[in-house]
């Protein structure tokens, strides 16, 4: 059984907004005096859950509310949710840049940890001094750090600007060489906060192999927060979702990804335009509806899986007669694509058109779907895309089975599929 590397324990911690402290010296020094005798804080006051998008009464926000869980060695957990969803929050209390305002936390082994931008780079020394720095902070002898030098500038591939100070480079140049340091200086634990973002595509997919390097190959542990659903996938063991700093989901990628996207999308299975003025579209089309049509057997009946569904929408054209087809996109809620389905070429002319599409029972996993509509000319050129048309959820709905989680793949087709016995 893998040993436990990081034990959280019921932390939480609590932000005051606007001004710091407790408004006088002498409850400065009596709050000091009983967090230095391992005591609750005497002037701690019932706040309120942080949620960015409502207004609230109090000065006291809980950033993060009793978080609970623990990483074993080797594994690596992706941490998703919204902005101000607590993420970063935590990575700094285990980075050990802040405090919990509660709860405990026990870390086995060398935290390199890369938060933001300049973390932990000191701008007047030049890169090759930051990184024997860091190797300094992490413990590590001028020897060991030398050994591992050549790697972290091929890396980072900054060959050239190595001995220029760290704050005349780019913020692309600083992650570069920022990650470089903290994956190649062998921590036994790797925090990574979103700050990859800031690096082109090229240097992300190299990022993200040497995290999978770093975890499969070397055995250390890594936490990694982000808000590209398909790293989380494909890069994460086991995945935590934060929401308004509480923990609202554990476990497997896949199905943790999937709870963040269904309770963040906004569902709307019909749209209607009577406006042809504000309506989606340009001069030469506008739509007038969009809707997406469960054909359910009964009105308390939920679109499951098994439900054929009618996806229709309905476009005036202002174009006169001209060569038209459609192109509809059905995607999931983390952006890949499930099918293009395409019309013939019609020659359509003036005034209200519709479009309709079926999808069988039996073929959409359960989830969240989105569907782009474009209106396109002779085949060949986009005329207007409408994008995220209308959302919908298909619900799983299992009959005499024994399987319990989420069936792989983006559809699941019910083909005939023959088991026959052919020889005694």
């Amino acid at each position: 059984m893998s040993e436990t590397v990081i034990q959280i324990e019921g932390i939480s911690k609590q932000y005051r907004l606007g001004k710091v402290g407790t408004g006088s010296l002498a409850h400065d020094i009596n709050r000091a005096w009983y967090k230095l005798r391992g005591k609750d804080d005497p002037y701690l006051k019932i706040s309120e859950e942080n949620a960015r998008d409502q207004k609230g009464s109090s000065n006291y926000v809980w950033a993060l509310r009793d978080i609970t869980f623990d990483v074993k060695h080797g594994e690596v957990l992706g941490i998703i949710g919204r902005n101000g969803a607590g993420k970063s929050t935590l990575l700094k209390i285990l980075s050990r840049t802040t405090t919990p305002t509660l709860g405990e936390i026990k870390i086995k082994g060398r935290v390199a940890s890369l938060l933001e931008v300049g973390t932990g780079f000191h701008p007047e020394l030049t890169g090759r001094e930051n990184v024997y720095l860091n190797g300094a902070i992490l413990g590590m002898t001028k020897k060991e750090i030398s050994r591992k030098f050549d790697e972290i500038v091929h890396f980072a591939g900054i060959e050239r600007y190595i001995d220029t100070p760290v704050k005349r480079y780019s913020s692309g140049m600083y992650v570069r060489l920022a990650f470089g340091v903290a994956a190649h200086l062998e921590p036994e634990i790797l925090i990574v906060d979103e700050v990859l973002a800031v690096g082109d595509a090229d240097f992300q997919n190299k990022a993200l192999g040497k995290m999978k390097d770093v975890s499969s190959k070397e055995g250390r542990t890594v936490l990694f927060v982000s808000h590209n659903m398909s790293a989380v996938r494909n890069l994460c063991t086991r995945a935590i979702f934060l929401g308004n700093g509480l923990v609202k989901g554990e476990g497997a990628p896949e199905d943790v990804i999937n709870k963040y996207l269904l309770e963040n999308a906004s569902y709307n299975l019909d749209q209607y335009f009577p406006d042809p003025e504000t309506a989606p579209g340009n001069a030469k089309v506008k739509f007038r509806s969009m809707r997406v049509i469960p054909q359910l057997t009964s009105a308390d009946e939920a679109m499951s899986v098994k439900t054929p569904i009618k996806i229709e929408f309905e476009f005036y054209n202002y174009m006169g007669t001209s060569p038209v087809n459609l192109s509809l996109h059905l995607c999931t809620l983390s952006d890949d694509v499930v099918f293009n389905a395409i019309s013939p070429v019609h020659e359509i002319e003036n005034g209200l058109h519709r479009g309709v599409l079926e999808i069988p029972g039996d073929f959409l996993n359960d989830g969240g779907y989105y569907v782009n509509v474009l209106i396109v000319h002779n085949a060949s050129q986009v005329i207007y895309n409408y994008s995220k048309a209308v959302t919908f959820m298909v619900e799983d709905k299992r009959e005499f089975t024994n399987w319990h989680k989420k069936w792989v793949g983006i559809v699941r087709p019910q083909f005939p599929f023959l088991l026959e016995k052919i020889e005694k």
